[in-house]
């Protein structure tokens, strides 16, 4: 009886002995064909000669691996860490993943080497060198259909921190449909993002300080992606280089684009933060949450918009250098609608607003702060012309607050609240609605300056 209690019990061991064994092979050799299979659409760039040694050029090598990654029908081609320097050009293929080390886009504000910013040499970096002297000529990374480019810092290493800027293409084109830039740090391009001729272009997590443009959206008939994209003088706030920056520089241009959505934006110390242009294809609506411009000579401009409009809802602005600083300028060529929800303005600038053209330009529930000039005589909102809604907005300095030029058709002024007096000047020849508006001042103290014809 014994016996057959032990052989009993030795069996179940032989059992579970075999079967554990059975389950670690079977685990070893899942793990080996998922490494196979994985080899099939991962390529590493040193495997294809890529040095990143700061000084050879590593165009070669790169396009070797993104063609192979291209031939197999997708996958990614990973630089890993290193100073990766480029005296041509990169195309990536369709349906294929550039990668660097980053996982989240760095910050490199205040590396220094002897006075000079110098590369990094803690993630990924790509030297840029092709171009120098015009911005004519292919991108220096080219994107197509379903490609991405991810995880790395563009660096242009022949930039003077303290000069006028050498002009350069474009660092990054996007073509095709759904190609997409993530967590790339771009820390000194001339010119930054081509988002023009594509579909569904996803831009996110982008960060650097572009000099003459940073991003160019048009030609687009599918809904585009802007989201958590900052620009700030990281790279350099030396005067020279500074003070051009601010005499030429737009952050953000938008022609073209059927429902562009941008999400938290930034951008500081350019001639105009965001401008929005009609060009041969047309021109842009879209919607614009919690975007901000600090110290822009302009700090958001529309020549023309598309008719169904510009929905601007969270946007901080500042202006407070250049010849003129205001807030907002609308073009005389516009016929679009812009609309302005929840936003903040303040300087000290000239003017918030200066509104031309025929289409509609409305304020609802803003805050409007330090306008007027230095004598504190110009109106925050000056309009020449079109239409003008101005509701439930917050004036909070005793100046003049709203001028209405003979143009202007049509305008409501209503439910605002003024510090100090109520100073408006009409002198519009259309139709114009004042009332319910709030001021410090009550009775006769309580005015309305109106010049009608």
């Amino acid at each position: 009886m014994g016996r057959k209690v032990e052989e009993g019990l030795v069996w179940r061991v032989v059992v579970v002995f075999v079967g554990l064994l059975l389950v670690l092979t079977a685990g070893a050799l899942g793990q080996e064909a998922e490494k196979t299979n994985a080899g099939r659409h991962y390529w590493d760039v040193r495997s294809f000669g890529a040095v990143g040694d700061g000084k050879t050029d590593d165009t070669a090598a790169f396009q070797k691996a993104l063609d192979a990654a291209g031939k197999a029908e997708g996958g990614t081609v990973f630089a890993g860490r290193g100073n990766y320097s480029f005296s041509g050009h990169l195309n990536v293929p369709t349906a294929v993943t550039l990668a660097g080390l980053w996982q989240s886009v760095p910050a490199h504000n205040g590396i220094r080497d002897r006075g000079l910013p110098k590369p990094t040499d803690d993630g990924t970096t790509f030297l840029v060198r092709e171009g120098a002297g015009s911005e004519d000529g292919a991108a220096f990374i080219t994107l197509n259909t379903n490609s991405t480019l991810k995880g790395v810092v563009l660096y242009y290493p022949e930039q003077n921190v303290d000069d006028v800027p050498k002009a350069y293409p474009w660092a990054i084109a996007m073509r095709g449909k759904n190609p997409a830039v993530l967590a790339v740090e771009m820390l000194n391009p001339y010119n930054g993002i081509d988002a023009t001729r594509n579909e569904r272009h996803l831009i996110r997590d982008v960060h650097g300080q572009p000099l003459r443009r940073g991003i160019m959206v048009d030609g687009i008939y599918d809904i585009g992606r802007i989201e958590n994209v900052h620009f700030n003088p990281w790279w350099s706030h030396r005067p020279r280089l500074f003070q051009w920056q601010m005499a030429n520089g737009e952050a953000f241009i938008f022609g073209k684009s059927d429902w562009e959505y941008v999400y938290n934006t930034f951008c500081f110390g350019y001639k105009v933060g965001y401008k929005f242009i009609r060009t041969r294809s047309g021109e842009c609506n879209g919607n614009f949450l919690g975007i901000g411009a600090d110290d822009c000579h302009t700090a958001l401009v529309v020549e023309d918009c598309a008719p169904y409009g510009l929905l601007i809802t969270n946007g901080e602005f500042v202006s407070f250098h250049g010849p003129d600083p205001t807030m907002i300028g609308i073009g005389a060529g516009n016929d679009g609608s812009v609309r302005f929800v929840n936003c903040a303005f303040w300087g000290p600038c000239n003017q918030i607003a200066k509104i031309a053209g025929r289409g509609t330009v409305g304020f609802g529930d803003c805050t409007f702060t330090q306008w007027g000039g230095k004598e504190g005589k110009r109106a925050a909102i000056q309009a020449e012309s079109g239409t003008v809604l101005v509701r439930g907005c917050e004036f909070r300095q005793d100046r003049p607050q709203i001028v209405l030029g003979k143009g202007v058709r049509r305008a409501v002024i209503a439910e605002n609240v003024f510090t100090g007096q109520e100073r408006i000047v009409n002198e519009a020849e259309g139709n114009v609605q004042i009332g319910l508006n709030s001021s410090d001042s009550s009775g006769s103290g309580s005015r309305r300056l109106e010049r009608r014809r």
